[in-house]
């Protein structure tokens, strides 16, 4: 079926090509999720996609280089046949790409595709010379810093054990003296843990020092894996990019939806797996997704049965994500 979502298993683990998908910073995006369900060095409280099972900061070998870029090819070659645009190959996953011992060898693969390749990092293996150096192969790449103060990092992020705040800050500021591409940072602010002034203060001269492109400055939008994770006040957001622009050119806000322009693929099944596992998906967006396929609600509802997606609720609307052990064991977020 042209412009299918791929799952791919190798050694029993599972990639997903998805998308594209509309993203706020990058236009349409073909998102590829090549790392084993929340495999992470974080666990973070305001996670969209729930709690981490077994936080990790070990790089591994997961999917076949090659493979990834055969089926990433394929993807790509029957999409434009379509006629959809692909701004970027994304690897952003539902866990940590650079967790993925192959990620730059995969980035070096997809080049030909002449398509420009994006990383969503949590930053925390940024301090290691081998994930910069690949990190640097890629044409835009995000930087997650949501606090530069142990205390915040380790309540907003619950990193692993082995790492360390100094190692984290250090790489950062390696790795954006070293970029040619474009670097972009994302800060999640949670009311009541990194959004005083004397948090946004300390974040702010950080920033500065990084130099991004674009700062973005984000709210939990979607269901939290922690239900007191919530958004600071109108008041504490404003104040915050007001503060981080004293030190960073370019501040934007990245609160909004950004909207319900999902390419379908009319292989339902495998296109609500895929985006529900790194993007939960609104049940207004779903349900055109289905329009689109020719499907209707009861295949949510068989999926849901089968115990491959949860259904669940958050700031007044439903909500579908990808299910996984110990991720969620509440069913209403308020």
């Amino acid at each position: 079926m042209p412009g299918r979502t791929v799952v791919l298993k190798e050694d029993g683990r599972i990639m997903f090509i998805f998308g594209p998908v509309p993203s706020r910073r990058l236009g349409r995006s073909l998102g590829l999720d090549t790392i084993p369900a929340k495999a992470c060095s974080y666990s973070c409280v305001y996670c969209q996609l729930g709690r981490t099972c077994s936080v990790q900061s070990a790089r591994r070998r997961f999917c076949r280089p090659e493979t990834i870029a055969v089926e990433v090819e394929r993807a790509v070659r029957r999409l434009t046949e379509r006629g959809e645009r692909i701004d970027y190959l994304t690897f952003v996953a539902d866990g940590e790409p650079t967790l993925d011992l192959n990620l730059g060898r995969e980035i070096e693969l997809l080049r030909p595709l002449g398509i420009k390749i994006a990383v969503i990092t949590n930053s925390s293996l940024i301090w290691r010379s081998d994930v910069r150096a690949e990190l640097a192969l890629a044409d835009w790449v995000s930087l997650k810093v949501d606090a530069v103060d142990g205390d915040a990092w380790h309540r907003i992020n619950r990193p692993a054990a082995t790492l360390r705040l100094a190692d984290f800050l250090g790489g950062m500021a390696l790795f954006a003296d070293e970029f040619t591409g474009t670097l972009t940072t994302e800060t999640m602010l949670v009311s009541g843990i990194n959004d005083s002034e004397t948090e946004l203060e300390m974040l702010a001269a950080f920033l500065g020092e990084l130099k991004p492109d674009v700062s973005y400055v984000a709210v939990p939008i979607r269901p939290p894996t922690e239900r007191w994770a919530t958004p600071p006040t109108a008041e504490a957001l404003n104040r915050a990019v007001q503060i981080i622009s004293g030190s960073v050119e370019r501040v934007e806000y990245l609160t909004g939806y950004e909207g319900n322009d999902f390419t379908g693929s009319g292989d339902v099944t495998a296109d609500l797996l895929g985006i529900t596992g790194v993007h939960p998906l609104r049940e207004d967006a779903a349900r055109e997704l289905l329009v689109k396929a020719g499907s209707d609600w009861s295949e949510v509802e068989r999926l849901i049965d089968r115990g491959l997606l949860l259904e669940t609720t958050y700031d007044g609307r439903k909500f579908l994500l990808r299910m996984r052990p110990c991720a969620f064991p509440l069913k209403t977020m308020h």
